[in-house]
Formats: structure tokens, sequence, C-alpha cells
């Protein structure tokens, strides 16, 4: 497996960008099946014609974060040198449909020290996009990724 980059690589303003991924009916199924995410919104057709504004089941957020994340772990970026998730602010913006493909754009926006001098914290903004290249979902997270050996610096 490809390593991944270190704390020093990352560069402030970067965008990486990930591969990309079509929603399927089964990743749909799979998904809302395994978390027990049985809302008509996501299971039922009927009620989407009837009931919502988007007349065709939408997958849930949660699926289009977690496949989102896949996509990031794919690029390889994070590969042995990422140590911790720490947490996220996330926004949907629009709605995830079967049918739908996504990327993951991913920048760096701030990078910070901490007092363990093997590792850093690394802020990210990813914007999940669909085919149409509209930014259906953003967030912004945070990773302890490591440093290179033999650059800690002494806080």
């Amino acid at each position: 497996m490809i390593e991944g980059l270190y704390y020093e690589d990352f560069i402030p303003d970067k965008t990486y960008h990930s591969s990309k991924r079509t929603i399927t009916e089964t990743d749909l199924i799979n998904f809302t099946t395994q978390c027990g995410f049985f809302e008509p919104l996501f299971m039922d057709q009927v009620y989407v014609e009837t009931e919502s504004p988007y007349k065709r089941r939408i997958a849930p957020g949660a699926l289009a974060f977690s496949f989102a994340e896949g996509l990031t772990l794919l690029t390889g970026i994070l590969n042995h040198t990422g140590m911790a998730f720490l947490g996220l602010e996330l926004a949907v913006l629009k709605p995830l449909f079967i049918g739908d493909t996504i990327s993951v754009e991913l920048e760096v926006i701030e990078k910070r020290e901490t007092k363990k001098t093997n590792r850093g914290i690394i802020t990210f903004l990813h914007r999940v996009i669909n085919q149409t290249n509209e930014i259906i979902m953003e967030y912004t997270v945070k990773r302890m990724i490591r440093r290179k050996a033999g650059n800690e610096k002494k806080i």
C-alpha cells in the first residue's frame, strides 16, 4: 500500500480530488437495512412521489458522508499517516439520489502543531460533488496526522 502524506506535506489551500462513485439501489438497500434507516423517504417510492418534494428516493445524508469518507481514504493521502479522526461540522446542501455519481474535493484549510511532537492537526474542507458539479454536502474535518520521523519540533 502506498504511504500517505505527512503533516509537513500538507500545504494550506492545496486541494486534492478523489475518484468517483455512482450510488446504486443496492448501496441504498444495504446501507438502510444494515443501519436501520427504515424511513419512507428512503424505502417507499409511493410515499416519495406523493409526500415529498423530490419525487424519487433519496439516500440518507449518513450514506453520502460514509461514501465520501470512503472516497477520501481511497485517495491514499492518509495511508499510514492518518492517526485519528477528531471531529467535524457538516452541512447537507442538496439531496443525493440513486444513480448520482459523487466525488470529493478536499482542501487543506489549516495546520496546527500539537504538544506531542510526532503529530499535528490538519483541518480539511470536504466538498461532496455530484455528476452535474453541484456541491451536495460540505464538511470541515480535523484529522491527526503523523509527522515525518526526525522532523519533530520541540514546543
